[in-house]
């Protein structure tokens, strides 16, 4: 339904703004001479009544059609076709109700163009209309997306910081340190530059592709330590698309699923396998893990899959794809997402 027939107020309003349009339309049909201002006015309003409701119209065309390069010709063949239609609409309307009323007809002609330019002026305030929309709805977005960046960074550290993930951590390296000392410093340095790098992506919205490598085997790092041989890592990162602009955190909760959900259900362990890869204006990214397949399903975490591919949405909408299942004997996550400067992501967000 149009807007304006959603409310009654907005109709109201939208009937009193064509108060002086009818007063125009009269004062130039009389002006043209021929008949009087008040047979005029009879003639003119009673159809300018009708007229208001079909500049309606163009709404539900716009909202479908929208205007760019590539359908400027057939957009304008049906506006055109329409605005001649309206014309003729609004001199028929002034014609019966002048017959009706056993008045003289206004001058027909001119109704006809005016109608027709009325029509037109309604397509461009209905495109301009929507045009707002869309830019209120991309600030909404932006909104909502900004708010899920706090939200997201708030879980991960909550979750980057558990008893769970330091105790194991803390009884690795204390494990280590009667047997290895210089392993056990190497885990403490780890994780040190995994907690520090994770914590101090708060003020940051955006960062490169290679920042949010870096932190992922930054935490693979700490838990390769845990697993030893169990844990493996391949990657296969195209140069050309590290600095594409990726939310912050993004891919942090995916290889922590693969870890967690993944490797450490295995006993002879497994591979996580890290692909990014640019494809014209978008990037495409993989995170695959090995799994046991009969390990019943984990439970769903705030910071999951479903959080990132809502992340995804909120901030690209349908330009962002993000799908996962498994896919012969491994787990894959699989997203696609413009490629992005650091300057343009900033405009978005």
């Amino acid at each position: 339904m149009h807007p304006i027939l959603a409310s009654g107020r907005r109709l109201l309003l939208y009937l009193l703004a064509w108060v002086p349009i009818v007063a125009l339309l009269a004062y130039v049909s009389w002006a043209a001479g021929g008949v009087s201002w008040s047979d005029t006015a009879a003639a003119v309003g009673p159809g300018c009544l009708i007229f208001s409701f079909v500049c309606l119209s163009p709404w539900y065309i716009c909202r479908t059609r929208p205007m760019d390069l590539s359908n400027v010709p057939a957009l304008m063949a049906t506006f055109g076709a329409a605005a001649a239609t309206g014309g003729l609409l609004m001199a028929g309307l002034a014609r019966l109700a002048a017959y009706a009323l056993k008045h003289p007809a206004p001058q027909l002609p001119l109704l006809f163009g005016m109608g027709a330019l009325l029509y037109l002026f309604s397509v461009g305030l209905h495109y301009a209309a929507l045009a707002v929309e869309a830019s209120r709805d991309a600030e909404r977005r932006a909104a909502e997306a900004r708010t899920l960046a706090r939200d997201s960074e708030l879980a991960a550290i909550k979750m980057q910081i558990n008893p769970h993930f330091l105790f194991n951590s803390l009884h690795s390296i204390g494990a280590l340190a009667t047997l290895d000392g210089t392993r056990a410093r190497e885990m403490c340095v780890r994780l040190a530059d995994f907690l520090r790098g994770s914590l101090g992506l708060g003020a940051r919205e955006n960062i490169p592709l290679r920042e949010e490598l870096a932190l992922a085997r930054s935490y693979l790092d700490v838990e390769r330590v845990r697993f030893g041989e169990r844990l493996r890592v391949d990657e296969a990162i195209e140069p050309d698309c590290e600095e594409c602009s990726v939310p912050a955190l993004l891919l942090q909760p995916l290889v922590e699923n693969a870890v967690k959900h993944g490797i450490a259900g295995l006993v002879e362990g497994g591979s996580i396998r890290l692909a990014a890869r640019r494809r014209g204006a978008f990037v495409s990214i993989t995170i695959e893990n090995a799994f046991d397949p009969e390990m019943p399903a984990p439970r769903k975490s705030g910071l999951g899959l479903v959080h990132v591919r809502r992340r995804l949405q909120v901030r690209y909408g349908d330009e962002a794809l993000c799908d996962a299942g498994v896919w012969g004997e491994v787990y894959r996550v699989a997203l696609r997402l413009p490629c992005e400067s650091p300057v343009a992501s900033s405009k978005r967000a």
